[in-house]
This record gives structure tokens, sequence and C-alpha cells, in this order.
């Protein structure tokens, strides 16, 4: 459908970078773009009350910026033992000035081992996929992973929370997984399999 396959990945996170190249290896002759490939230097607010609605802001706000097809994501941890939290804030779930991912992971322990609450700690992780297309309505896809938080790292393949988040269908964490089992298992790539469907038919591939 379009001429000009290419498609703009919204965002400079190295580990979604890493992991959206190859769970959109299925489409053939289209090449993936950053932001920094093209010098953009966006700052979005994620001002939604769901991870579609900032999966679209961002994706919609790259695709203006670019012109070139965008695929965006939000995603976020939802731990039950503290009702839902930190969900949407999870990249921001820190009291500590430009806090790391051992930050956040650390924060969330102390926050779970707070509450009292006995193990276990059942989690889900959750995305959404948001494609914008320049002159179309956004499309979405939603991906989601049951787990639950354990309280020591393990696992150097993952970002975020992967480290503390056990999966027991595999009796490992996220982040021991190798990359084709991530890719099958995770919620970020239960979305992007869903969203591959449009990314298809937008670029008559596959």
């Amino acid at each position: 459908m379009l001429m000009q396959k290419k498609l703009l990945l919204g965002t400079n996170n190295p580990g979604k970078v890493k992991e959206l190249r190859q769970l959109l290896a299925e489409l053939p002759g289209v090449t993936l773009l950053i932001p920094k490939d093209l010098g953009l230097d966006l700052k979005i607010e994620e001002t939604g009350d769901t991870y579609a609605e900032n999966a679209g802001l961002k994706a919609q706000a790259f695709a203006q910026a670019s012109g070139f097809v965008t695929l965006a994501d939000d995603s976020g941890l939802e731990v039950d033992a503290l009702d839902g939290a930190p969900g949407l804030y999870s990249a921001r779930y820190s009291l500590k000035p430009g806090a790391d991912d051992a930050d956040r992971r650390a924060y969330l322990l102390e926050n779970l081992s707070g509450t009292g609450k006995p193990r276990p700690w059942t989690a889900r992780f959750r995305a959404a996929i948001a494609i914008a297309v320049p002159g179309w309505d956004i499309r979405f896809s939603e991906g989601v992973c049951e787990g639950e938080i354990i309280p020591e790292e393990r696992g150097t393949n993952g970002f975020g929370y992967d480290l503390i988040f056990f999966m027991s269908e595999f009796d490992r964490t996220m982040a021991e997984l190798g990359d084709e089992e991530k890719n099958r298992a995770s919620h970020r790539g239960r979305g992007v399999q869903e969203a591959l469907l449009v990314l298809k038919e937008v670029f008559s591939v596959g």
C-alpha cells in the first residue's frame, strides 16, 4: 500500500529498540529507523489515561514529525499487592532524582515488603502498540504477560523490571529467557504479533 517501506520506531530506549528489531524481522524489505537516525529529539508528555492513549500520542507525534509510518508502545507493570501500581508510571516509579532501572526495581521491592502481604506477589506486564500512518487513523494492539515479582534479581537478558519478573511457565525470570523465548512470551512480543498484520497490509509485504 505504501511505496516507501520505512518504519520509524518511536523510541530511543535501547532495550525496546533491540526487542522491536527482533520482533519486526518478519517485515521483509522494510527499513527500521529510530528517531536519532532522523535527528529527531521529541519530548512527548505521556498524558494519557491508558497505555493505548500514551502509545498513540508517541506514534502520532513521531509520524507527524518524520512523515514515516511509526510504531510506538507504552507498557507497564501491574502488581496486585500494590493495587495495580506502578502501572502507567512504571518508567518513572521512584522518589530518587535521575533514577535508573535498578533504582526502580529497588523501590518496587521496598514498597512490596512494606505492604506485609505474603508472596507470591502476582503481577502482569501490559503493553499497548500503536501504529500511526500519515493520513490514516491510528491502529492499536495489546499484549499481556502474567507472572509474579520475586525479591532477588536474576538474569541479564532484559531491562526494566524483567530481572524480578518470574514466569512460572519457564521457571525463570523474563531476563533469564533467550531472545526467542522472550519474544514469543512477552507482553511486547504478543502485542507486536497482532500489529504485524497491520504493518504487512500497510507495506504490502508478507
